[in-house]
């Protein structure tokens, strides 16, 4: 028994079967003289919903963390030179690698029995904005353990920090050349700050529409169950009729079968009457 595994298991469970499991991982860690590894597991909170989903996505679909990943370094990197043309595809990227994984996420905690709303799923595409902006948050997230979801960096803010000059910068000769790299700098950094906030903003957008799409899907999936319970409903009241459709062909088969052998009782009986009557008729005729 150790931390990691421990540690593993507990954040792969349900929210709700957590604290039963991390008190009964301390207990046996206790039984095992391990005091230090019990305080260790005591100190393991409780994930909320949206960490829950984010460690889910991790889990459930392991193949998308690198992706993310190397996206992040990517953007962060284009941030750092001022590429302002790498920004561009990048965000394109990002908006579509995030949006994509959000609605996994979604589908995944629907499967496995926690169906979130558009608050959770926000909170979601946050801590993933989070991994793109920063090397610590992408760490934290691709180890599966969140406790609570992280805080997206908007815009890379910290790189737009660094790039700023921490003090008034002597003015150059202008004579020198260093004079035009400045302006160039800042052309750059106009430029991508402008590909930032129209990144943010197409985002937004894109954020809407998702939860748009999402409660879209969340109601037409309602109304699928809804018509679902009522093909049932009819299956059963068909298999109801069809069996009392059987029991009705059976009793009209059996009352046209009494039916045919009370007419031929009939028949039989009036051949003998008739047979009585004329042997009666002779038996008259021959005393006479």
């Amino acid at each position: 028994m150790d931390y990691d595994s421990v540690a593993d298991e507990l954040y792969a469970l349900r929210p709700e079967e957590f604290t039963a499991a991390r008190a009964s991982a301390m207990a046996s860690a206790r039984t095992a003289g391990d005091r230090e590894l019990a305080e260790r597991i005591r100190a393991l909170r409780k994930p909320s919903l949206a960490a829950w989903v984010s460690n889910l996505l991790v889990r459930g679909s392991p193949g998308e963390v690198e992706p993310l990943l190397r996206l992040g370094e990517g953007l962060r990197q284009a941030h750092q030179d001022l590429d302002g043309a790498q920004l561009r595809e990048l965000s394109r990227r990002q908006h579509a690698l995030i949006r994509a994984l959000s609605l996994q996420a979604r589908q995944l905690a629907e499967e496995a029995g926690h169906p979130i709303g558009e608050s959770v799923q926000r909170e979601v595409e946050n801590t993933l904005h989070a991994v793109l902006a920063d090397p610590e948050a992408a760490r934290a997230w691709a180890g599966g353990r969140l406790a609570k979801p992280l805080s997206a960096a908007v815009g890379f803010p910290a790189v737009a920090e660094g790039a700023r000059p921490q003090g008034p910068a002597p003015a150059p000769a202008p004579s020198r050349p260093g004079k035009k790299v400045s302006e160039q700098q800042r052309r750059r950094l106009a430029e991508a700050r402008k590909d930032a906030e129209a990144a943010e903003h197409e985002l937004r957008g894109l954020q809407d529409a998702a939860a748009t799409a999402g409660q879209e899907a969340s109601e037409a999936k309602q109304q699928v169950e809804e018509v679902q319970r009522r093909v049932e409903k009819l299956g059963e009241e068909l298999e109801r009729a069809r069996s009392e459709h059987q029991q009705a062909r059976f009793a009209e088969r059996t009352a046209r079968e009494r039916a045919r052998t009370a007419d031929r009782r009939v028949r039989e009986a009036g051949r003998k009457a008739a047979t009585a009557a004329a042997q009666l008729e002779r038996l008259t005729s021959s005393d006479a």
